[in-house]
């Protein structure tokens, strides 16, 4: 009975770091590999548990496998295009062992322009079937705003066409750069353009030359939040609740707003119990505590600007506009952690380069 209970009460470690994940993936990566190779059962005998063993570590992660040649197999990790998950596919990937016949790769990587074919639902996407151009906002210069057709796309086959263009356009920049370099791209009928178009192989320098352009122009750019002036602004919900908002107001008249695009919205739920959707004293000084530990951590000087903070209906959103979105991640999630069971915190990180996100809060 001794050997019967040892034997059935084994259980693996819980995985709770990236060392953790790559000596769980050391131990197993045979069986990986020949599962690829022999192009076995690799739901089963490997995604699924990649995919377990993934989520212990951390929310966000996909994945992709394929042989490189034939004896190196590819697993590339991806965010789906996430930003807020980008920086832990990065650190994930630096921390990978040397492992024989596996290459490990963060998101999926862009190709070259006579290798981007997709077929989709009976339609093309290429070269030969996609184009675009630019638009030029004047009241926002630094907008890398984009327009794409392609030629088959009407109303019946809109939605495949504009899936399939995502994709392509996944495949062809790579998934880091399509990420996190076009602000806006809007989808239109060949008839529709406001101006000539241009071949789509020409995308990726153009993106380039905006993005170096764009860093140039901004490198260096702080502002200094000490002597700022806030305003309390108060409105009355549909619902009869009450919100309340505190808003840094010279920030948001700030001249340089596109040198900060990355908005930080931390979003804190603390339930229902709270009078009129306010918070009760306790609550209160639990979410002056943590608005506090994300202050400590991102700091003007560095790059992070704390718009301010809005409480309505049991929720309240705390905003910054960041100069990159790799800390801003790391520093919120980690603090997620340090507070769970306590209150539940979430956030996104969204590109907006003029912060019109909160236009709502501009006295003009």
């Amino acid at each position: 009975m001794g050997l019967l209970k040892s034997i059935f009460s084994k259980k693996e470690a819980p995985i709770r770091s990236y060392e953790d994940f790559w000596n769980w993936f050391r131990k197993n990566e045979k069986t990986f590999f020949k599962v690829v190779k022999e192009r076995g059962d690799i739901e089963k005998v490997f995604f699924d548990k990649l995919s377990s063993k993934l989520g212990e570590l951390k929310e966000g992660f996909y994945f992709l496998t394929g042989m490189l040649d034939d004896n190196t197999v590819d697993l590339v990790i991806t965010a789906e295009g996430a930003i807020k998950h980008i920086v832990f596919v990065e650190e994930l990937i630096q921390s990978a062992p040397d492992i024989p016949g596996w290459k490990f790769t963060a998101f999926k990587p862009a190709s070259d322009i006579r290798n981007s074919n997709l077929k989709m639902a009976g339609h093309l996407f290429n070269s030969d079937t996609m184009r675009f151009y630019a638009n030029e906002i004047p009241e926002y210069p630094d907008e890398i705003d984009i327009v794409i057709t392609h030629d088959e796309l009407n109303e019946e086959n809109k939605q495949t066409i504009i899936n399939g263009i995502y994709i392509y356009l996944d495949t062809y920049l790579g998934e880091l750069n399509f990420a996190t370099t076009i602000d806006n791209l809007k989808v239109i009928r060949n008839h529709e353009a406001q101006q000539e178009w241009i071949p789509i192989e020409k995308l990726k320098d153009f993106l380039i030359w905006r993005q170096k352009e764009f860093i140039e122009k901004y490198e260096g750019t702080r502002h200094d939040t000490e002597n700022d002036n806030y305003a309390m602004l108060e409105a009355k919900l549909k619902n009869g609740n009450m919100l309340l908002a505190v808003i840094n107001t010279d920030l948001l008249e700030w001249d340089s707003k596109a040198s900060h695009p990355w908005i930080l919205n931390v979003e804190i739920k603390y339930g229902s119990k709270n009078d009129g959707g306010m918070p009760n004293d306790a609550t209160y000084q639990l979410l002056n505590e943590i608005e506090d530990a994300i202050l400590s951590e991102l700091k003007d000087y560095e790059g992070y600007l704390n718009i301010g903070r809005q409480t309505a209906n049991s929720v309240r959103e705390i905003f910054f506009a960041c100069k990159d979105f790799r800390k801003p991640s790391k520093v919120v999630y980690d603090i997620k952690d340090r507070y769970a069971g306590q209150i539940e915190i979430g956030f996104t990180i969204y590109k907006d380069k003029y912060w019109q996100s909160f236009n709502q809060f501009r006295s003009s």
